[in-house]
């Protein structure tokens, strides 16, 4: 079969780092529809509980005595469960004892499931989060009520215990744990590589995927630089929802959030931010200037660059139409050692490539600038 045309060219000469285990590749084929090139880094797996003996139990204990009320905290861990019982011959008895059920959502992914189950959610939590949920039941009352609860891959978020200390009795079911990732050094080859600008944009869809990719960049030393990037609108940071943006925030960054936590809106939403004109430039004597890792976007055109080249005009783009001294261009050109040519014939490379040589300006005895309209104030 024929690869199928691009759609948008909104993404060409971005790198996007996907730490996501689940449909990696459905999130990659998308981005990559659009231009971009895909690194794959998950920073955890989803260890499924298929033959976990637990699992099977409590469902036994379920269908034996249904439940009056189940909170649903994820789609992929409801369906999973859903799994587990049609591979030991019980979805019709466990259907048939959640039929009766109050159903209760934590978003809309786990409706979602819910539905796909043939079953129907009686109560979404709009924010997505265990608290609103939480909040929700003990308001109406548990005392005395039976309550199913599926749990994320951590599992902890408190449910069991504060539906337990209102008198209910609670059933807890966790349907998928987090295992280690699948390429560690692949891990710590992104986090590297977003730290020194090889990469535009990172995006998560879990929290614990986020928690862990995070500490690996502290682990590396690399938090630190990713935060600045992010920070700079260098590297964007994008995740599927509040949830999964909040280990995102603990780390200082504020991420890109899809509006209505689904993979597509995800990818509209980086899309739209490279293609939309809402990446970060510079208005030029040539046109508005956004950077790539794989050189930049002149006027809506990409001009693919050389990792020096590209490494050179970030130096002149965070300048933003200021003078930035040979020596420290120099810095980022690498083997140039003493060559104190090194960065006359970097720049000169540079200048063919854009085949612009006045947007790149000598300034004799000082260095050399970006010509910037209005070198004062940059725009996004």
């Amino acid at each position: 079969m024929a690869d199928r045309p691009n759609l948008s060219a909104a993404m060409d000469g971005c790198t996007v780092v996907i730490a996501v285990d689940r449909r990696s590749g459905e999130l990659a084929a998308a981005l990559e529809r659009h231009g971009a090139v895909v690194r794959h880094a998950p920073a955890l797996t989803i260890v499924p509980h298929i033959d976990d003996e637990s699992l099977i139990a409590r469902t036994h204990e379920l269908i034996a005595h249904p439940p009056e009320i189940v909170v649903v905290t994820t789609g992929v861990g409801f369906r999973g469960w859903m799994e587990a019982a049609d591979e030991e011959g019980l979805a019709d008895e466990l259907h048939a004892a959640l039929v009766g059920a109050r159903l209760v959502a934590r978003g809309p992914k786990a409706r979602g499931a819910i539905q796909q189950a043939g079953l129907v959610a009686d109560w979404v939590a709009e924010s997505e989060t265990s608290v609103e949920l939480g909040e929700f039941l003990v308001a109406e009352g548990i005392s005395g009520r039976r309550v199913a609860v599926q749990h994320h891959g951590s599992g902890a978020d408190g449910l069991d215990e504060l539906f337990a200390s209102h008198g209910a009795d609670v059933v807890s079911l966790t349907v998928y744990r987090w295992g280690p990732p699948p390429d560690a050094a692949a891990v710590s080859r992104s986090v590297i590589s977003a730290a020194g600008g090889e990469i535009d944009a990172v995006l998560f869809t879990s929290a614990p995927g986020a928690h862990e990719w995070l500490a690996a960049a502290s682990r590396e030393g690399m938090l630190e630089g990713i935060v600045d990037l992010s920070r700079s609108g260098r590297l964007l940071i994008a995740a599927v929802g509040p949830i999964t943006a909040g280990p995102i925030q603990d780390a200082g960054i504020t991420p890109l959030i899809a509006e209505r936590g689904r993979l597509g809106s995800l990818v509209r939403a980086v899309v739209t931010h490279f293609g939309g004109g809402r990446a970060v430039a510079l208005p030029t004597s040539g046109g508005r200037l956004e950077l790539r890792s794989g050189g930049i976007v002149l006027d809506g055109s990409l001009i693919p660059l050389s990792r020096s080249g590209t490494d050179l005009v970030a130096l002149l783009f965070a300048a933003a139409g200021g003078v930035v001294p040979r020596a420290q261009l120099q810095s980022a050109l690498p083997r140039s050692g003493e060559n104190t040519h090194a960065v006359e014939m970097a720049v000169a490379r540079v200048r063919e490539a854009l085949g612009m040589p006045d947007l790149i300006k000598t300034v004799v005895k000082r260095g050399y600038r970006l010509d910037v309209l209005d070198p004062i104030e940059t725009i996004s």
